[in-house]
């Protein structure tokens, strides 16, 4: 087998999982930009159903991840509870498959296809800022109240930022990122140090999807959330971990093709005309406000610079990494919480 002949380990997959039917065609649907794989597989019978291939990371993370997602797609309660797809189960359990042979070790698992209904507009208007802000924050609502009745999570934001430190001790860390281990470990130590100093571990725990772009989400005709996708940077952490994402949708600037993660969203009139509604229907606190910077050194410090290279293609990893060091990490100082405060009148 080849090291890329994903659709011969999907056909492995899917015998594990059924194999009284046959596959007729697997169909790479996969974002362009991403290194993540998803397939569209039609089966002999004429059904759908979608695969996502991953390869980076623990099996047992990948396994757990979707466990979880599987019971917060079925926890969640009107009007989402049709929001999130819902893996395919055998034996009362998400039905995952591990391919090992020689040095590959690859992991599948199925869902059921998601529907979707219209993508919102490139560039937000005030309506659709609003809209999203209320819509969000009743999302967050029932996620919290699916939170107490979903399967413990082993992940959590220090034991991610000690991963990358223990990365930067081995060989591999010191030459993927050499010249700036002394930046990273000074951002890994500001980090740990102010999540202590806010409590972080006393926020509201729930499922996060953090990667919400408008790709990634449909709405109604009448702009309500009806189904979400893309699941790779899932977690269960505290609902500012998905703030700076929704600072891009409603951003000046727009969707964009060619993108960067600077900050600058995160301070712009507009995303505060989103705070406001979303604090309307889910009031955030003092101390969440001030984690909004950090949340956004964790996106960068865990999602770019960690695994940017499993998310991104190399030639847009190695753009966004350089952006860290240049841009991104420089600019983290320039968070005006009280720019917010105000806004909310906190």
């Amino acid at each position: 087998m080849r090291l890329k002949d994903y659709p011969a380990i999907i056909r492995k997959a899917w015998q594990g999982f059924d194999d009284s039917i046959k596959i007729k065609s697997v169909e790479d649907i996969s974002a362009r930009v991403s290194t993540n794989h998803v397939f569209r597989v039609t089966l002999d019978n004429d059904d759908e159903v979608v695969a996502k291939l991953s390869y980076f990371g623990k099996y047992e993370h990948f396994k757990e991840d979707h466990r979880i997602i599987h019971a917060v797609s079925n926890n969640l309660l009107y009007p989402f509870e049709n929001v999130l797809a819902k893996s395919l189960v055998k034996n009362n359990q998400v039905y995952t498959y591990r391919y090992q042979e020689d040095f590959i070790d690859t992991w599948v698992v199925f869902y059921n296809p998601i529907r979707a209904m219209n993508r919102m507009p490139r560039r937000l208007d005030e309506q659709h800022i609003r809209k999203l802000g209320y819509e969000m924050a009743k999302f967050h609502q029932a996620c919290f109240r699916v939170g107490k009745s979903i399967p413990k999570s082993s992940k959590n934001l220090r034991t991610d930022i000690q991963h990358l430190l223990d990365i930067l001790e081995t060989d591999t860390g010191k030459f993927e990122h050499r010249g700036h281990i002394h930046i990273l470990k000074r951002q890994c130590d500001i980090f740990m140090k102010n999540i202590q100093r806010l409590n972080v571990s006393s926020f509201d725990l729930m499922p996060v999807f953090v990667d919400w772009n408008i790709g990634n989400f449909s709405v109604t005709d009448d702009l309500k959330l009806f189904s979400r996708w893309d699941y790779d940077w899932f977690r269960v952490s505290s609902r500012i971990m998905d703030f700076y994402f929704f600072s891009r949708v409603v951003s000046n600037v727009g969707d964009r093709t060619v993108f960067s993660y600077l900050m600058g969203p995160l301070m712009e009139d507009r995303f505060m005309i989103f705070l406001q509604e979303y604090h309307k229907v889910y009031p955030l606190t003092v101390k969440e406000v001030y984690f909004m910077k950090e949340a956004y050194r964790f996106f960068i410090l865990n999602y770019v610079i960690k695994y940017g290279k499993y998310f991104f293609h190399r030639s847009y990893c190695t753009k966004l990494q350089k952006e860290a060091y240049e841009l991104y990490f420089p600019a983290i100082d320039g968070f005006d919480a009280d720019k917010i405060l105000k806004a909310l009148n906190l």
